[in-house]
Parts: structure tokens; sequence; C-alpha cells
């Protein structure tokens, strides 16, 4: 791991074991019991090779898992490979659908199962990570990069509103709940500038939906993609994603372990 991901666990860490109060003023926090991960794949601990290996859900971990066991919570998963911010209100999981088993299981949308669930258990830490694959969709919708750069305000104002409905809905069901939303990163090894223009209007957009209904914003771009030479950039690519062993843009055990210290240092544990 790198120095300044190792810092930035070990804050993480510090955050999570340290209660921090005014001197001379008593703090009446309610206990956390659970985390409600919801979101798609990041949150699922998906890769390619795992899932043409096979392997149950069980088999795949990732940051979820680690904010849970540093905040000292039990995880509840709801997350969806394949999930979009649309199916996520609307469903059904797709991946379940296709006959895959999810880690907790549900009917209908994901959406209506997080309300179910917070109808019954509450407080609560609840992560949402739902941006990926809506640009994946985008993406695939154009050409070439000027369509990109074109089309992306219109398409990241629209991602955005249905993010806003989906975090007043749960915001709704678990008025005291804690919200983590967690931001976008590029795993793309070219056009980097144009990458980043994205990224960076991207989660402008949803930390100004999260923070309407009192939902933290956990970036991971400066981690993920951090700002310099392009040969460093892609270095720090390689080492945090699979796009260089597995040409995969999912996470890698380091990657999800930047990804939950980015959570936890962002309110993933008060």
């Amino acid at each position: 791991m790198n120095r300044p991901l190792t810092r930035l666990l070990a804050v993480a860490l510090t955050v999570a074991a340290v209660t921090v109060a005014t001197p001379g003023v008593a703090i009446a926090r309610p206990p956390l019991r659970y985390h409600l991960a919801l979101g798609d794949s990041l949150p699922y601990g998906f890769t390619t090779a795992g899932a043409l290996a096979g392997l149950p859900p069980s088999a795949f971990t990732g940051f979820t898992d680690l904010v849970s066991r540093v905040a000292g919570l039990k995880t509840v998963n709801y997350s969806c490979p394949g999930e979009t911010t649309g199916t996520f209100i609307t469903g059904p999981c797709g991946w379940r659908a296709a006959g895959f088993r999810l880690h907790d299981d549900y009917p209908g949308s994901q959406l209506a199962a997080a309300e179910a669930f917070l109808a019954h258990h509450q407080p609560t830490l609840i992560t949402v990570t739902l941006w990926g694959n809506d640009i994946r969709l985008f993406l695939q919708s154009c050409p070439d990069i000027q369509c990109v750069l074109e089309r992306a305000p219109a398409e990241i104002a629209a991602l955005a509103g249905r993010l806003q409905q989906a975090l007043t809905r749960l915001r709704q069901a678990a008025p005291g709940a804690r919200i983590v939303l967690v931001g976008a990163f590029t795993a793309q090894l070219t056009d980097l500038a144009a990458a980043d223009r994205l990224i960076a209007a991207l989660n402008a957009a949803m930390a100004t939906v999260g923070a309407a209904v009192g939902a933290r914003f956990a970036d991971p771009s400066p981690v993920f993609n951090p700002p310099g030479d392009v040969a460093v950039r892609r270095r720090v690519l390689c080492r945090l994603t699979l796009i260089c062993t597995e040409n995969d843009s999912h996470p890698s055990a380091a990657g999800h372990r930047a990804l939950a210290a980015v959570v936890l240092v962002n309110g993933g544990r008060r």
C-alpha cells in the first residue's frame, strides 16, 4: 500500500476508534448496529473473473465489508451488479432476474427493499454507490469524445435527478440515519483530461444532491485519479483497479481498501 493511502487508512481507523466531544458537553449518540449497503457492483465486491468462475456471493467482498468491520456494524448488502439510478428506483435487479444470487435477497426494486428494511431497523449507516452503470450506458451510446462532452451536462443532470429522488426517499424512511454517498472515479487510461472533466462534473452534481438530504459525500477521485504525471496516474490505476491485469475496471483489493478509507473518513463512523 502506498504511503498516502496508508496515512488515509490510519486516519480512518483513528476516526473509527475515537469519539470526539466538546469538553464539558455530553453528546448522546444512538448506537449504530447495521450498515445498509446499496448500489451496484462496487459495494457487491464484483469482479468479472469471479462472476465467470460462478463464485457464490460470499466470495465477493470489498469496501462494504471493510467499512462494517472497522465500524463494528452488521452488514446488510442489497447491492445489485448492473444497477443504474433508474433500476434502483423501479427494479427489478437485473442480476437477480438473470438467475444470479445477491448477498441479501429481495424481490422488486432495491429502493423498496431498503425502505422495508429501514422501517424496522434504525438508526443505521447507509452507503449508496450508484453511478457506474449510468456512465457506462451513456458512453456506449456515444460514437466519439465530442459526443460525450456535448451530451454530458444533460446526462449528469438526469442522473442527479434520479439520485435525488432515491436519496429523498431513503431520508424519509430513515430521518436519523447517517447516509454516505460514494462518488465516482475513472479507470480510463486514455483521454485523461476529458475523463477528469466528466468525473469532476458528476461528483459535483452528486455532492449537491447529497447535501440536499443531509448525506455525506465520499469522493474517491483524488485517490484513484490523482493530479499530476500521467505515468504516475496510470500506475495508481493499475494498482487500485483490475484494469491492467484483467481488463476489469472494478477495484482491486487495494482499491477496496482505498474506498473503505475514503468512506470512513467522510462519515462512515461517528
